[in-house]
């Protein structure tokens, strides 16, 4: 039997399919804890994805927020109450310690070069915990209730630790495009 560049071409398609699998998006994605959400964004920098329950009744959103991150990295989620970009977030951070367990917890972010130190929001956040596995951290926490509606600016973002403590992040590129609007209703 004669090999030719097409039989080549569709022996490769055919392996092809079995071989790759596809990457999961945000609404296919299970997570470990069995927890279950029924919106989602994929955040167009920074390998993050948003999956949220607005919970109307308390004006609260229940949030787990995703992202690649090596396992001296640090990841953050934040809410701008006053205006757009970083400075004025408000923010949930998570990253590795080096004994491998997990630090997690809120930052106001008042300045570009913020000290990411624990710090309370202008608004409430409860239930917050992150995972990490995988190459991947996950911050879950439930915040409100948001008194500006359903509609705010929001920022993610992704920086190394060192000495135990999150660092200044890339100033350039998706770290400076990590910035949007989230509509909780859409």
């Amino acid at each position: 039997m004669e090999v030719t560049s097409e039989t080549i071409f569709t022996i490769s398609i055919i392996l092809s399919l079995f071989l790759v699998s596809p990457a999961k998006s945000c609404k296919n994605y299970t997570f470990a804890s069995k927890q279950v959400f029924t919106s989602c964004s994929e955040l167009p920098v920074l390998q993050a994805n948003l999956h949220w329950n607005y919970i109307p009744e308390t004006k609260s959103v229940h949030i787990a927020y995703r992202a690649n991150q090596t396992p001296t990295g640090w990841v953050a989620w934040a809410i701008n109450p006053t205006g757009t970009g970083m400075v004025g977030s408000q923010a949930i951070v998570a990253f590795r310690y080096s004994n491998g367990t997990v630090a997690v917890y809120t930052t106001p972010i008042d300045s570009y070069n913020p000290l990411m130190q624990p710090g309370n929001l202008s608004f409430p956040v409860s239930n917050v915990s992150a995972t990490y596995a995988n190459n991947e951290m996950t911050i879950f926490a439930v915040v409100g209730p948001l008194v500006n509606g359903t509609t705010f600016n929001h920022a993610w973002q992704a920086g190394p630790v060192s000495n135990e403590n999150p660092q200044i992040h890339s100033t350039s590129g998706p770290n400076v495009e990590s910035t949007g609007t989230l509509d909780l209703l859409s």
